[in-house]
């Protein structure tokens, strides 16, 4: 996938100036498609010299116009065209198992273990909340919120997992321990 496209998904939901949408991919697509606010913006004059968005500007007193992204027909034909690809496979690429399968340090792999588990229970439960509070009817769910809604499950379960992996890891070397 290309940031176009994560950017195409994001404006067919909602138009956005540059810097809300910039916001919306901290707040929930950043969560599995990483972007800088600086690489946003790069794409963003791409995507409006390729015709897929174009710019509003909105009046704003005494100050610089505002520009707002919108998506254009051949943006959403771009991102039609791209969803019935097939998707690639995706590789994993992490640090922590790196270090876990060299197991040079058994303390700090445990130490490790305890931050990661940390962060997965915390980005479990911001997610969680998110499910109450965007989706408390999910069998009603159609379209795009559908989608929206089964990508936060796909972040839920993996979470998850995580978090029972980590729980595995620091089981294990209890019993290395004694």
């Amino acid at each position: 996938m290309a940031l176009e496209h994560a950017i195409l998904v994001s404006l067919s939901e909602k138009s956005a100036t540059g810097y809300d949408l910039a916001r919306r991919f901290d707040a929930s697509i950043g969560h599995f498609w990483r972007a800088t606010h600086q690489q946003i913006y790069k794409v963003l004059a791409r995507m409006d010299e390729n015709g897929w968005v174009e710019t509003e500007a909105v009046k704003r007193n005494g100050r610089l116009d505002k520009k707002t992204y919108v998506i254009t027909e051949a943006g959403r034909n771009e991102l039609l065209h791209w969803t019935r690809e097939p998707s690639a496979s995706e590789v994993t690429r992490s640090d922590f198992t790196v270090k876990l399968r060299g197991f040079a340090d058994a303390e700090a792999i445990k130490v490790d273990t305890l931050r990661r588990r940390a962060e997965h229970v915390a980005t479990l439960a911001a997610y969680e909340d998110s499910e109450q509070r965007f989706y408390p009817h999910p069998e009603q769910l159609t379209g795009a919120e559908l989608g929206a809604y089964l990508a936060l499950r796909g972040g839920i379960l993996f979470q998850r997992n995580d978090i029972a992996w980590c729980d595995e890891i620091l089981a294990r070397l209890s019993s290395e321990e004694h």
